[in-house]
């Protein structure tokens, strides 16, 4: 059943798809308390739902997000221990969205700059509008990346590329934004109808070991061999017991058409 809620994020599902929307268009898209509170409970709804089988996260308005609300930034400024707490309220909800056991597919159409930047980089794909832009702006306020950038960042596009966008500011275009791993597509036409196609291929899909695989690739940039042979070891002895693995053992066997793809 399909569910849709309003406010500074929207919330809809479409077949095993869910669409999580940044709803601040005259604001493009920036982060406020009240977007960033929405979107944390958008992605807990997600999480909570075993129909939904991947998420498309975009934006309203012809753009992604713009990065965190200057404005609002400025009303809402406390001491240095305020500032941090606000900004490990936000690592929760993006660690939430990372380690999100569904493929994640960020629609990006028009400016993600800044937060921007980053909450697209916690996608597991990028798909991008010829019109899409890209930029570590936080330079250009005297700030360090945030909201996991420097963490997501090298991981994208190597650590040298990474230390030229964050040190520069500079605006990365669609077709360059591609050329260097930022994103995996740059797509004609309605980028968001495209991401909804890219996601539709998962609704097949073995939800339980596509969400164990991405949990192991998420840790293995960081841990040694024998640390992730024992957890693809873990994963491939519970994926055995499934029903699914059954079901397409049985259908292997057979010679009938696949589960999936």
């Amino acid at each position: 059943m399909a569910w849709e809620t309003d406010g500074p994020v929207t919330l809809r599902r479409t077949g095993g798809t869910a669409i999580v929307c940044l709803n601040r268009p005259q604001q493009r898209n920036a982060l406020d308390p009240a977007l960033r509170s929405a979107l944390s409970q958008a992605i807990g709804e997600v999480r909570g739902d075993a129909g939904v089988r991947a998420l498309v996260l975009t934006g309203a308005g012809g753009h992604f997000c713009a990065g965190g609300d200057i404005r609002s930034g400025v009303q809402t400024r406390g001491d240095v221990f305020e500032g941090r707490e606000r900004m490990q309220r936000s690592h929760r909800w993006l660690e939430d969205l990372a380690d999100l056991e569904k493929p994640v597919i960020a629609a990006v159409d028009g400016s993600a700059f800044g937060a921007g930047l980053s909450l697209a980089l916690a996608a597991d794909f990028i798909l991008a509008s010829r019109r899409a832009r890209f930029c570590s702006a936080f330079v250009r306020l005297g700030y360090v990346p945030d909201l996991g950038a420097m963490y997501l960042l090298p991981r994208a596009v190597g650590l040298a590329r990474a230390k030229d966008l964050v040190f520069t500011g500079r605006v990365v275009e669609a077709a360059e934004a591609q050329a260097i791993g930022l994103v995996q597509q740059v797509v004609e036409g309605d980028v968001l109808e495209h991401a909804m196609a890219f996601a539709r291929r998962f609704e097949a899909a073995p939800r339980a070991s596509l969400g164990m695989a991405k949990s192991v690739l998420n840790q293995a940039l960081e841990s040694d061999r024998r640390t992730v042979l024992g957890l693809e070891a873990m994963a491939q002895a519970i994926c055995r017991e499934s029903a699914f693995h059954q079901e397409a053992v049985r259908r292997f066997l057979a010679r009938e058409p696949a589960v999936y793809p």
